[in-house]
């Protein structure tokens, strides 16, 4: 029986962004899993029109994506996202996938970045080891947000961070709860001036280029210099941390052995 892995991601317009981030995870994937052929897909209708148009790079959706598989004679399936959230992308990911459930002897779905305590614990250790904000300088990570209910993980991993010792790490959302309000009130709290400014998404692309770092006035490096900080931003995917991408191996491998979800 042909066996593959599938990583279902948002995705980016970015080619750059791309390669060093959800590319790397697949290539750990792939190196992680040898005896199952590699596919890609992603879940944003927008980022696959625009890479089509500008880049003449074709990448599957979902349901694309499964009826290649089986076509090529894949019955086993473990299916690895790269969102951050059980969130709406991940929902819909899930819907996509439900009706080939009949068609696949398997489909296993391994976890999001963060689902566990010790995935919050572990993410938290794994950016400061990797950052390592100076002295005097808190770290101002810029989370996506959503109206779902899981927006929850954003304050959760705030407070890990606070929990675990690190008390210069805010955590703070573009769509979401904590708004960039309750980012200036913990700043004001810290005393501090200085702020190291970086993404809290897989990528650095749009929202880490223009939401965050980029030069209109509403953008949170303008808004924070506006306000007397100096403000570093880093236009750095949490892809591009290795420890990371490893927390992704393992929840595939948690999935392959029967601890993920699945849709049959």
């Amino acid at each position: 029986m042909k066996k593959a892995i599938l990583t279902v991601s948002f995705g980016t317009s970015h080619l750059d962004t791309l390669e060093k981030t959800i590319g790397a995870i697949e290539r750990e994937l792939a190196e992680a899993f040898p005896d199952r052929t590699l596919y890609r897909a992603f879940t944003s209708g927008m980022v696959i029109e625009k890479l089509k148009l500008d880049h003449k790079l074709v990448i599957f959706r979902v349901e694309e994506a499964m009826e290649q598989m089986y076509r090529d004679g894949v019955r086993e399936v473990l299916v690895q996202p790269t969102h951050i959230i059980h969130g709406l992308e991940y929902e819909k990911m899930r819907s996509q996938l439900a009706p080939y459930q009949e068609r696949f002897s398997q489909v296993r779905i391994g976890a999001p970045l963060l689902e566990a305590t010790k995935d919050y614990e572990e993410a938290a250790g794994l950016i400061i080891e990797d950052v390592r904000p100076g002295d005097g300088e808190s770290l101002v990570l810029m989370g996506h947000g959503t109206e779902h209910h899981t927006n929850a993980a954003y304050p959760a991993l705030d407070y890990t961070f606070w929990a675990k010792g690190y008390k210069n790490v805010i955590v703070g959302t573009v769509e979401g709860f904590p708004e960039m309000d309750e980012v200036l009130k913990k700043l004001k709290e810290q005393q501090t001036k200085r702020v190291l400014l970086m993404p809290f998404m897989v990528v650095a692309g749009e929202h880490a280029r223009n939401d965050m770092a980029g030069e209109d006035e509403d953008s949170w490096k303008s808004i924070l210099t506006a306000r007397g900080y100096e403000v570093r931003p880093v236009i750095k995917g949490l892809g591009e941390i290795p420890g990371i991408r490893q927390m992704f191996v393992r929840h595939a491998r948690e999935a392959k052995e029967g601890s993920g979800e699945s849709v049959r």
